[in-house]
């Protein structure tokens, strides 16, 4: 349950162009996330075109930052973030076998490198790195070294970023108690 008011222009006016902007770039439609943002001027402006650049800017696999930003909103409760995001991962390519494994994963401990017949082993790392992200903060070097053997610095870099953003988002949806819509 949402711990603050629902953000209605009548309660909280701000300005025609963020809202616009926002509007933009959800396709027209507000969701319950920017409806708590909006209480906050800079901090809507800024997230509007961070989460932006992190969700459609990056060049490194949509899939598999998909596959990240879900296994930390699996990790963190973040239940608002994973219906976001698991049609995400399936626009992108993944597979509900994978979305499927991966509920499995987080009830045991993914950090670990736990096998699985509906991953490849790209997509378990990443699962482990998120994993690792979210749960420990500190990375292993030895999972780090792995990565570094499929994915180039700005691949590592970018599948970082969004693992860690998204991060930010799960606890800040969790805190307030933003709902899905």
């Amino acid at each position: 349950m949402l711990r603050i008011p629902e953000w209605t222009p009548a309660l909280k006016p701000q300005p025609q162009d963020l809202v616009d902007a926002i509007l933009k770039r959800r396709g027209g439609t507000m969701i319950n996330l920017d409806k708590a943002l909006l209480w906050s001027e800079p901090l809507a402006r800024a997230w509007n075109v961070y989460l932006g650049a992190v969700r459609s800017g990056l060049p490194t696999s949509w899939k598999l930052r998909e596959l990240g930003i879900c296994t930390v909103a699996l990790l963190t409760g973040a239940v608002y973030e994973y219906k976001h995001h698991a049609p995400d991962f399936l626009t992108a390519g993944g597979k509900q076998a994978e979305l499927d494994a991966l509920n499995e994963l987080v009830k045991l401990d993914a950090r670990l490198a736990t096998a699985h017949p509906a991953l490849g082993t790209v997509e378990q790392l990443v699962i482990q790195y998120a994993a690792q992200m979210t749960l420990d903060v500190k990375v292993s070097d030895a999972l780090f070294a792995r990565l570094r053997e499929h994915f180039d610095t700005t691949e590592l870099v970018e599948l970082t970023s969004a693992i860690a953003t998204y991060n930010m988002v799960a606890r800040f949806l969790v805190a307030l108690g933003v709902t899905p819509e």
